[in-house]
C-alpha cells in the first residue's frame, strides 16, 4: 500500500494505492487516524487502489463512524472491482462514493 496525504485546513485528502488488506490495513488505520483531529472533510482517492479485503473494509467502516461525528467522508475514483465489493457487502449504502 502507498498512502499520500494532503491536509488543507479542515480538509484531508488521502490517496490510497495498491492493496488495502490484512497486511496494510493496520498501517493505513494508524496513519489516517493520526491526521483526523480537526478534520471535517475526509476525501479518500482510490484511483490507484486495486484490492480491498475485509480488513480494509473494517478500517473504512470505523473511519466512517469517526467522520460521521466530525464531518463527512467521501470516496472518489473507485474502480469496478472495488465497487463490486462495496455493492456485495452493502457498503454502497454506508459510504459516500463519488466519481
Amino acid at each position: 500500500m502507498k498512502l499520500t496525504m494532503n491536509k488543507t485546513g479542515a480538509s484531508l485528502e488521502a490517496k490510497v494505492a495498491e492493496r488495502l488488506d490484512t497486511t496494510t490495513a493496520p498501517q493505513f488505520e494508524k496513519e489516517l487516524s493520526a491526521q483526523l483531529e480537526g478534520v471535517t472533510e475526509l476525501i479518500l482517492d482510490f484511483a490507484e487502489l486495486s484490492y480491498v479485503s475485509s480488513a480494509g473494509l473494517r478500517v473504512l467502516l470505523s473511519t466512517q463512524k469517526v467522520m460521521n461525528k466530525q464531518g463527512k467522508m467521501i470516496l472518489r475514483h473507485v474502480n469496478e472491482n472495488i465497487m463490486e465489493v462495496f455493492e456485495i457487502t452493502g457498503f454502497v449504502d454506508i459510504l459516500t462514493i463519488e466519481e
